[in-house]
């Protein structure tokens, strides 16, 4: 798979063979230039991606990454997910240091990638297989994030109908997920339609947010949302969600709880929203994504994850309970700042 531009919700490629390793490697290159990082930076990018895969093909099962541009505060770089279920690995930071090796390399794979990128983050539990993240900007890292997420389209499909966005407008820490109603372009426009009127909304509490997405995706399909907002000073998360969109609040050693969404569908008919308040003590997760996903994790089952950024938290998530009949978005968000 090939794109001249990559869209900010990203390419997926499968690695099942090392024949594919080098059309990754270009594509990464195009989009590091494309983002002006620097002719240094790119080769750094090119290094990081030829690990990555070799990595994949080497020891994964069911291996694949997602390539996408990142954007914060009018800065841009390049992300990489890798994500496998392969045999994983005990110690991720013992593999990460030059000269460990599982496979009688040199073992200078993950430690190449950590030295060439600006921010590395992973999770790996033997049996369950491995996730890392990794970002290449041109100049120091961005802040690391408060909320995290990915989509990946159904398989046969180049883009997804599923979404999501976070943003923070007047020191409302906020997050949105969307599932465009179907499959393909009209429900990743539905989506994308989303997305927009979010990130333009007037600040305000999740139920008026909610209430500006259905007034402004009307021309669409229409999609299920749900918006949540995290409250630290209050210890409060506030939610409103129409359709199936699926969000719960994790606690440590608590069971987790789901959120009320009501039926509906936004951008159609006259549906009720309502915004319910939650608890959100500090050290609690919110987990966010949509029908795709299969509700029967937890997060019991990943230890030390919860310890883990959002991103690779969510794309730990997606390997595990996402399925490929059916777009995919999981969404992870915690206390923000």
């Amino acid at each position: 798979m090939s794109a001249d531009v990559v869209a900010d919700h990203g390419l997926w490629f499968r690695m099942e063979s090392g024949g594919g390793a080098s059309g990754v490697r270009r594509a990464a290159e195009r989009l590091g230039q494309q983002l002006e990082l620097g002719a240094q930076r790119v080769a750094d990018l090119a290094i990081v991606t030829a690990e990555l895969t070799s990595n994949l093909v080497k020891h994964a099962h069911e291996g694949s990454l997602l390539l996408r541009p990142v954007r914060r505060a009018g800065r841009a770089g390049v992300e990489l997910v890798a994500i496998d279920a392969g045999p994983g690995m005990a110690d991720l930071a013992l593999s990460s240091v030059d000269g460990h090796s599982t496979t009688g390399t040199l073992g200078i794979g993950l430690g190449a990638i950590v030295r060439q990128a600006s921010w590395f983050d992973g999770y790996s539990l033997p049996g369950r297989g491995t996730v890392l993240a990794v970002q290449v900007w041109d100049g120091p890292p961005a802040e690391p994030d408060w909320a995290g997420g990915l989509t990946r389209p159904i398989t046969g499909e180049q883009v997804s109908g599923d979404a999501y966005a976070v943003r923070v407008a007047d020191g409302r820490h906020q997050v949105l997920v969307c599932d465009g109603l179907g499959h393909g372009p009209l429900a990743a426009a539905a989506g994308g339609a989303a997305v927009a009127a979010f990130r333009t909304a007037p600040a305000g509490p999740p139920g008026s947010v909610v209430q500006h997405l259905h007034h402004n995706i009307s021309h669409t399909r229409g999609a299920a949302v749900a918006v949540a907002e995290l409250d630290s000073a209050a210890g409060l998360l506030r939610y409103a969600g129409l359709g199936n969109i699926a969000a719960m609040i994790v606690g440590s050693g608590e069971r987790r709880r789901g959120l009320v969404s009501l039926p509906g569908i936004a951008g159609h008919q006259h549906p009720v929203v309502r915004e319910y308040d939650y608890p959100f003590p500090p050290g609690a997760t919110l987990v966010m994504h949509s029908d795709g996903v299969v509700d029967r994790w937890s997060l019991d089952d990943y230890p030390g994850l919860a310890e883990r950024t959002p991103l690779v938290a969510a794309a730990t998530l997606l390997r595990d309970a996402g399925v490929r009949r059916d777009d995919a978005c999981v969404l992870v968000a915690r206390t923000g700042s």
